[in-house]
């Protein structure tokens, strides 16, 4: 009986341990049906075959396994340029020029069929998650720029997981600057969700003083809270912004009166010489601009690809283009006009719409635009109120660089001494061996010279066309004459304070009765002093 009962439970032992322990095929098996890592690349397939609602939980499975990688596809698909393959759903970037890249390697790909290519589509609601996704994947960027402009861009979407990144990635961040930006998406979130008073009161002290939209509308929003401390801080820190844009708004105006002054500056430059120095009413001075234009744009169509140096071609040319045309005039024409103003006057003018014509006949009558170089592309931003376009900027220092380089060729060249012995003097010049009828040639050649330079600046603002140069005439004659005759300082100061006033008085006037204002201005200012701001003394005013 023992013997039976040992039996026993040695077969319960063994059958125990059999169902205990699995075979090792057993073993092999579950390993095989572990789950699948999903990578990047089975995503991406994903993409290619989901309906909308479903893509953006595939993009959020991207944006937390891929990150600053995969920047590039999420800005391709949310401006509509992400396509993929319809034969190997390869998922592509099509860019402007129809080029492909690999959307995961960013590497270049062989031409496809524009048939055998699928666009990928988004909705409203992908494109706002793109947008905050691309700002989220920018804050960990190695960039502290792209850093500071991704919490930027967040500060109008800051929902709680963002707010909750912000405020991890706040502990790490070294950069000062964009420490300054999270701690102010902070704030704004601390005064929108909060109920705490002391809480809200200090953010609302960090908020004052940022000049960022959303800083205003949140203030705004808080000035009617019922946390009567809250909106006292509110309307007192939205009182400190607002002076401070106030101030800033003031100094864009100034700029922009600086730039319109700095381009009748180049503009009237010229004219100071030839009607200054020489008593020649020259109507066809505009067209000296026009000339000066249309060498850019000439410029720019032989060197298409060369856009970034074709202005560095452009100011020589046009200045020995316009020069050229400048000194021809004087030479067949004015100088058989001496002493005769009227007839000077008349003979300009109809040289000016002589050449006119010839512009219309050569190159249409159609306005002809001058492409931007890169490097004058673009705003300096001072703060969130204030950048300053960089292509205005270049031309102010241009133009302040050509009316001093103007000054030492007047004082320290021989030209510049026979072109003042001529002005003050003709005929003692002339006893004195000087050929006052080439001095006379050369003068006009050079005032002519610099209205071919201002030319190319005009192409950088504005199109270039026909009637170009009648459009800044009137203006040139009213700068020389306001700033004094032959007095290239009172230039200087007469353009910069008619386009500083001219810029002030239309938001309130409009342009045209601001024009027309300046112009009244100035009538009766000459009616008290005929010789301008700076009139000449000494022989000079002889």
């Amino acid at each position: 009986m023992r013997t039976l009962t040992s039996l026993f439970c040695c077969l319960w032992l063994l059958t125990t341990a059999a169902v205990a322990e699995p075979l090792p095929g057993e073993i092999e098996a579950t390993e095989i049906t572990a789950p699948v890592e999903i990578t990047t690349e089975v995503l991406l397939q994903q993409l290619t075959e989901a309906k909308l609602k479903d893509t953006q939980d595939i993009l959020e499975q991207l944006e937390a396994k891929a990150g600053e990688q995969l920047l590039p596809l999420f800005r391709s698909l949310l401006n509509g340029n992400l396509y993929y393959v319809k034969e190997s759903a390869q998922v592509v970037i099509v860019n402007d020029d129809d080029s492909l890249l690999d959307a995961l390697t960013g590497n270049a790909m062989a031409a496809v069929p524009s048939s055998e290519l699928k666009k990928i589509r988004v909705n409203n609601t992908l494109r706002s998650y793109l947008r905050g996704a691309i700002a989220r994947i920018q804050l960990t960027a190695t960039n502290p720029e792209r850093r500071l402009q991704a919490v930027r861009s967040l500060l109008s979407e800051l929902d709680a997981p963002t707010v909750e990144l912000i405020a991890n990635l706040r502990q790490q961040e070294t950069d000062a600057d964009v420490q300054s930006i999270m701690d102010l998406a902070l704030a704004l979130d601390v005064v929108r969700t909060q109920t705490d008073t002391a809480s809200r009161l200090s953010a609302i002290q960090i908020m004052q003083d940022s000049l960022e939209s959303e800083v205003r509308i949140v203030l705004n929003q808080a000035v009617t809270d019922s946390d009567k401390q809250v909106q006292a801080a509110a309307k007192k820190a939205l009182a400190a912004i607002e002076q401070r844009v106030e101030m800033f708004a003031f100094i864009d105006q100034l700029f922009f009166g600086l730039s319109l002054g700095s381009v009748l500056l180049l503009a009237a430059i010229g004219l100071a010489i030839t009607f200054g120095v020489m008593g020649v009413i020259n109507m066809a001075h505009g067209e000296m601009i026009m000339l000066g234009a249309y060498t850019t744009y000439v410029v720019q169509l032989l060197m298409p690809e060369l856009i970034d140096y074709s202005l560095w071609v452009a100011i020589p040319l046009a200045f020995i283009v316009s020069g050229s045309v400048g000194m021809l005039i004087q030479r067949f024409v004015i100088r058989y006009l001496h002493g005769r103003p009227l007839e000077t006057l008349l003979a300009t003018f109809g040289i000016s719409l002589v050449l006119q014509q010839l512009v219309r006949t050569i190159f249409s009558p159609l306005n002809r635009q001058v492409a931007t170089p890169e490097w004058m592309s673009g705003s300096l931003e001072i703060n969130p109120v204030l950048s300053l376009t960089l292509n205005r900027l270049y031309i102010l220092a241009f133009a302040l660089l050509v009316f001093f380089a103007l000054q030492l060729i007047l004082k320290k060249t021989n030209l510049g001494l026979n072109v003042r012995a001529v002005s003050q003097n003709r005929d003692m010049a002339k006893a004195m061996g000087i050929r006052t009828d080439w001095v006379d040639a050369l003068t006009f050649g050079l005032g002519s010279g610099i209205a071919g330079i201002a030319g190319v600046a005009l192409s950088q603002l504005t199109n270039v066309g026909p009637n170009l140069g009648q459009a800044y005439i009137i203006d040139s004659f009213m700068v020389v004459v306001f700033g004094g005759v032959g007095n290239l300082l009172g230039t200087l100061v007469a353009a910069f304070s008619l386009g500083i006033a001219n810029k002030f008085l239309e938001p309130v006037t409009g342009a045209v009765l601001a024009s027309i204002l300046v112009l009244v201005f100035i009538i009766l200012f000459i009616q008290k002093r005929p010789k301008g701001l700076f009139p000449q003394k000494g022989r000079a005013a002889e």
